[in-house]
């Protein structure tokens, strides 16, 4: 697998660059998907000063609080901000993530924390999201909640997000990273991102050592 060592400092700056515009999805044949240019083509990054992990409170598929660092920890655990109505890197990205967590053993597949945090909670209800996760994982985590706590957690592992809104065509559009962060089940720490070129391959490959907290 390729690979980059850098400070989460300087990931931090570079994150913000990288933004994904995704469209509603009613025009399928066009989606609406803009990438800024981005610094190094290596689709995982391995920290040496790591994340620490967001302290979210929000509300899971099944409308009760969930708080992430409590629920998740000494967990390995995959976050992941993105929405529902995303017609391209979001499902591609969970889907992804879905059946290279199928090649695990069975006990560690329980282990193992897939977060997915929505950057559209208007649109994104705790219904929304469970119909849509348990199309492709039923054991992936789905959280909403205020878009500000989700902005402010998401910032924190180098992540940007915007509000949801029209773009010139009246199409709504949600403009957000798309890097998936690992945390060690070690200390709770993410000291590996893999951006949107990572594939089943790369996570199948790397899923192993990061359910043992090991970098890949």
């Amino acid at each position: 697998m390729r690979k980059k060592t850098f400070a989460a400092a300087v990931l931090l700056a570079a994150a913000t660059m990288t933004l994904s515009a995704c469209g509603s999805g009613t025009d399928s044949a066009k989606p609406a998907t803009v990438v800024a240019e981005e610094t190094s083509q290596k689709p995982s990054t391995v920290l040496d000063q790591p994340f620490e992990k967001p302290d979210l409170v929000l509300t899971d598929t099944h409308g009760k609080k969930y708080d992430l660092r409590k629920e998740t920890a000494g967990r390995p655990t995959l976050l992941y901000f993105g929405y529902t109505h995303c017609p391209d890197v979001c499902p591609l990205t969970m889907n992804n993530l879905a059946v290279a967590k199928k090649a695990l053993p069975k006990a560690e597949q329980d282990k193992l924390r897939v977060v997915f945090v929505t950057t559209d909670p208007g649109r994104d209800t705790p219904a929304e999201l469970g119909k849509w996760l348990n199309g492709i994982d039923p054991q992936f985590v789905g959280l909403t909640g205020d878009f500000a706590t989700i902005q402010a957690g998401a910032r924190s592992v180098g992540i940007a997000i915007e509000p949801t809104k029209k773009d010139k065509n009246g199409k709504l559009v949600s403009v957000h990273g798309t890097q998936v962060v690992a945390f060690s089940p070690k200390n709770d720490s993410g000291y590996v991102v893999y951006d949107e070129d990572a594939g089943v391959g790369d996570y199948t490959k790397d899923l192993p050592k990061l359910m043992k907290g090991q970098n890949p």
